[in-house]
C-alpha cells in the first residue's frame, strides 16, 4: 500500500501540524481569557442556561456532564498546554498509535467549548479549526510517510473554504461582479487593521484589480490544488499570497492563517529539503485513513449540495461535530460603517448638561485618533459582535442589555475585555449607547486633524440605564 503514502510532503505535514498547534494555542487562550463575561455562569449568555434547553445530541460537550467556571477554565488552559506541547513536537516523540488520540484530544476539548459558545462562537473559523484539527489526527508522525488520502482531504477542505467564498461573492453582492466591492470593504470590514486606512485610499483601479484577483484566487486556484506537481504547489503559493494580503489589510482572527496552513499541505518541497527515511506504514493506520476518507466522502454530500445551490449558505455545519462544513464570507459588502458607542456618567441626575464619558474597546473603532490595531490571529469576540450589533439591533438583543448592566455594576470580567474604563474608582450611575456613522478620514483631513476616522452622530441606540 505504498502508493497511499506521500513522503515528498513530509515538510508540508511538519509545517501544517506545528502551525495548527499554534492556532489551537491561541484559540484556547482566547477562550480562557474571555469566557467569564461572555458565557460564564454569570455571563451575558450563561452556559448553564443554554445547556438546560439544548440536549447533548444537538451540541456534544463535556459540559453537559457538569459546568462551572472553574471547570471551563481548566479545560481551556489544559487545551492550551496540550497545544503548546504539540507545537514543541510532542506528536513526533510519541509512538504512532498515540498520535491519533493525542490530536483528537484538543479537537474534543475545543468542540466542547464551541458547542456551548452560542453566538460568541458562531464564526466560520471555529468550524474550520475543528475540521482541520480532526483531520490532523490522521496525518501520522515522523514514524511513517504522510498518508496521501489525508493530504487530499486537507486539500478538499481548503478547496471548500476558498471556492465557497468565491461562489458566495459571485452570486451575492453585485459589486463583486462589477469589481467595486473593495471601494468600501477596507473601511467597513468588521475590524480594520493598522494598514486598512492605506488600503482604503488605494486608487480605484487597484481596488478593481484586488477584486478581480480575489475571484482568480478563490474560483480558479483551488481547482488547481488537485493538479499534478508542480502546478498544485504554485496554486497553493498563490492562495498563500492572497491570504497574506488579507492578513495585512484587516483582522480576521485565525481564518487567514489556518487557510495558509491548509494550502501548505499541497506544497511539494522535496526538491528543496531532504526527505527523511520513514518506516513501513502499519495496516491499521492505513485502515484508519481509509475509514476517515469514507466518512468525509459521505458527509461531503451536504456541502457539495450547498455549493451547487442557488441559495448557497455561508459558514454552516451540517452535524454537531463540525465535520465537513461549508464556508464563505462577505457575500454582501456594507457601504456605510456604523459603530455603537457606549458611554457612562457618574451624575446622579441626567440633564442636558450631563457629561458622558466613552468606554474604549480594544479592537473596534472608537476614538477617532486611535490607529486600528493588529489583533489577529487572536479573536476579540465582544468587539466582533459589536460590529454585528451596529448592523442589526435584533442580533444583539440576547446580550447587549446584559453588557450595559455589567458596566453599571463595574463587573471586573467585563471590564477586562475593554481597553479603557472611564470609571476606574467606582461604576457609573448611568450608561447609554449611541449609534455613529464612521468613515476613514481623507489624506487632507488626516494631515489637518491627526484623526484616522471621522464620525457623525446618527442617534440613540439604547436608552440610558441606571443602577436603580
Amino acid at each position: 500500500m505504498e502508493w497511499l503514502t506521500a513522503p515528498e510532503y513530509w515538510t508540508a505535514r511538519l509545517v501544517f501540524q506545528r502551525g495548527l498547534a499554534a492556532v489551537y494555542l491561541i484559540a484556547f487562550a482566547s477562550a480562557a481569557l474571555q469566557f467569564r463575561a461572555l458565557i460564564g455562569a454569570s455571563g451575558m449568555t450563561p452556559v448553564p442556561v443554554y445547556l438546560r434547553r439544548v440536549p447533548f445530541r444537538a451540541a456534544p460537550s463535556l459540559f453537559h456532564w457538569r459546568y462551572s467556571d472553574r471547570l471551563f477554565a481548566a479545560v481551556a488552559w489544559a487545551g492550551a498546554a496540550l497545544s503548546a506541547a504539540l507545537l514543541a513536537g510532542l506528536g513526533d516523540l510519541v509512538p504512532l498509535w498515540a498520535t491519533i488520540p493525542l490530536w483528537l484530544l484538543p479537537w474534543a476539548l475545543y468542540l466542547s467549548i464551541v458547542n456551548v459558545g452560542q453566538t460568541w462562537y458562531a464564526f466560520g473559523w471555529e468550524s474550520l479549526l475543528l475540521e482541520a484539527g480532526f483531520l490532523a489526527a490522521f496525518l501520522g508522525n515522523d514514524e511513517v510517510a504522510p498518508p496521501l488520502l489525508t493530504l487530499l482531504l486537507l486539500r478538499w477542505l481548503v478547496f471548500r473554504v476558498e471556492f465557497g467564498a468565491g461562489l458566495i461573492k459571485w452570486r451575492g453582492d453585485r459589486c463583486w461582479r462589477d469589481l467595486t466591492c473593495l471601494y468600501y470593504h477596507h473601511e467597513t470590514q468588521p475590524m480594520p487593521g493598522p494598514l486598512s486606512w492605506y488600503f482604503h485610499h488605494l486608487p480605484k483601479p487597484l481596488h478593481r484589480v484586488e477584486a478581480a484577483a480575489n475571484h482568480v484566487a478563490q474560483l480558479g486556484l483551488p481547482v488547481l490544488l488537485f493538479a499534478p506537481q508542480p502546478v498544485a504547489t504554485w496554486a497553493a503559493a498563490g492562495i498563500v499570497l492572497t491570504q497574506l494580503w488579507l492578513v495585512v489589510s484587516g483582522n480576521f482572527s485565525w481564518l487567514n492563517w489556518l487557510t495558509i496552513l491548509l494550502a501548505v499541505t499541497a506544497v511539494d518541497a522535496s526538491g528543496l529539503i531532504t526527505t527523511p527515511a520513514h518506516g513501513e506504514t502499519p495496516g491499521w493506520f492505513t485502515a484508519a485513513t481509509l475509514a476517515v476518507t469514507a466518512l468525509v466522502a459521505v458527509l461531503s454530500y451536504w456541502p457539495v449540495r450547498n455549493l451547487v445551490s442557488s441559495r448557497q449558505e455561508m459558514n454552516r455545519s451540517f452535524n454537531a461535530y463540525h465535520l465537513v462544513n461549508t464556508y464563505g464570507a462577505f457575500g454582501t459588502v456594507t457601504r456605510l460603517r456604523h459603530e455603537v458607542v457606549i458611554e457612562g456618567t457618574d451624575a446622579d441626575r441626567l440633564t442636558e448638561a450631563t457629561v458622558w464619558q466613552e468606554y474604549g474597546f480594544r479592537g473596534k473603532p472608537g476614538d477617532v485618533r486611535r490607529l486600528p490595531r493588529q489583533f489577529a490571529p487572536y479573536h476579540l469576540r465582544l468587539d466582533w459582535l459589536m460590529w454585528f450589533a451596529a448592523l442589526s439591533p435584533g442580533y444583539a438583543r440576547p446580550w447587549f442589555i446584559g453588557l450595559l448592566e455589567r458596566l453599571l455594576a463595574g463587573d471586573p470580567a467585563t471590564l477586562r475585555l475593554l481597553r479603557h474604563d472611564p470609571f476606574p474608582d467606582a461604576p457609573p450611575t448611568h450608561v447609554r449607547a449611541r449609534l455613529y456613522r464612521y468613515r476613514f478620514t481623507t489624506a487632507r483631513e488626516r494631515r489637518a486633524t491627526g484623526a484616522w476616522w471621522h464620525r457623525e452622530l446618527v442617534g440613540p441606540y439604547a436608552p440610558a440605564l441606571s443602577r436603580r
